[in-house]
């Protein structure tokens, strides 16, 4: 069987803390096996993540990567191909192109990132190091129009870069949704962008009139300033904290519509479970977010809260518009199954794997 070599630098699959990127990752993992009919092998749980520039940590990290590449060089000298998921300026992949390149074994990326002004600045080794991986990729995916822009832009001779839908690890869509519960949103709750993504909520749902209820589904270090938020609505707000996956998606499956603003989401996972559940869903028009909202008609950001209030108005006072906003979203699902990504995958890859053989 084919063995194929993967790396996540920013979160292994086996990372502790749940989040839309490991998920992404171990979904890859699925894909690829069922696509290439493979055996997918975790080479390494080195996080090459550094959030704050700082240098010093940028030179650790980087020895450590070589101590890495030193121990998997003869581990892997029967892969067929190296994979790696998320590659950008503060997670690059130090690692997989000199694998590939020793073994002389196509090198691919799933999302990456261009940042050509981070070549100077406190990550410039970083990113140089990220830039390097793009530039050795035979192939790169790309999830998001948004990165495809810089990917085309930059690509190397002879290099392909694909679309790649972003998916999860579902096969098939469950009966749709009765579009008749209480509002749902899904979150993490840390300080930054989720949190004023929590704020823009909170501001719209103070102009939206009725007895409306909304379930909010998420943990974090930042819950205090978000259950201050939406304290004023008193009980028609119920925290639920973190679920498990069967937990999660038998709130999808009773909701009325899921509502996320999406602040600098870079896709967010969460719309796709709410369109899979067969849910409207109520965001707003942000790159990355745009690429995997069912088509629609949403409040651009300079919109602000009232935006949000008014799109949430409309699909409240308005069953049938639910429901078939909900059918709707839910048939554009389809592409953001395993079947989906793993057909992509096969018929891209494996013209790389039959010449490296």
């Amino acid at each position: 069987m084919t063995r194929i070599a993967f790396y996540a630098p920013l979160k292994s699959p086996r990372y502790p803390i749940p989040s839309g990127d490991r998920e992404m990752a171990r979904n890859l993992l699925k894909a690829l096996e069922q696509g290439l009919d493979a055996q997918v092998d975790l080479m390494s749980e080195l996080r090459s993540f550094e959030p704050d520039g700082e240098a010093g940590a940028q030179a650790r990290l980087m020895a450590e990567a070589q101590g890495e590449i030193a121990r998997l060089t003869p581990l892997t000298s029967d892969c067929a191909l190296w994979v790696t998921y998320h590659n950008y300026y503060k997670a690059p992949d130090l690692i997989g192109p000199h694998i590939a390149a020793a073994h002389n074994i196509p090198y691919v990326l799933v999302e990456a990132t261009r940042a050509k002004s981070r070549l100077t600045g406190p990550w410039a080794g970083f990113a140089q190091a990220a830039e390097a991986a793009s530039d050795a990729a035979s192939v790169i995916f790309s999830l998001t129009a948004r990165d495809r822009v810089a990917l085309d832009r930059d690509c190397t001779p002879d290099q392909q870069i694909i679309s790649l839908a972003p998916f999860v690890d579902r096969d098939t869509l469950p009966a749709p949704a009765l579009c008749s519960g209480p509002m749902l949103t899904v979150g993490m709750m840390r300080p930054g962008d989720k949190l004023e993504s929590y704020r823009l909520l909170s501001e719209a749902l103070k102009m939206v009139e009725g007895d409306w209820q909304l379930n909010i589904i998420g943990d974090g270090p930042a819950r205090p300033k978000v259950e201050a938020l939406f304290a004023p609505f008193g009980p028609r707000v119920t925290f639920l904290g973190a679920l498990d996956p069967a937990a999660l998606a038998l709130h999808y499956a009773q909701a009325g519509l899921f509502v996320w603003p999406g602040v600098n989401e870079a896709f967010g996972m969460v719309y796709i479970e709410a369109q899979i559940a067969g849910l409207p869903i109520v965001a707003q028009n942000r790159p990355g977010v745009r690429d995997v909202l069912p088509p629609g008609d949403y409040p651009l950001p300079e919109d602000g809260p009232a935006g949000l209030a008014k799109h949430l108005a409309h699909l409240l006072n308005n069953a049938e518009t639910r429901r078939a906003a909900g059918a709707a979203a839910q048939r554009n699902a389809t592409r953001h199954l395993i079947p989906a990504a793993a057909e992509t995958l096969h018929t891209t890859l494996t013209p790389l794997i039959g010449r490296a053989s």
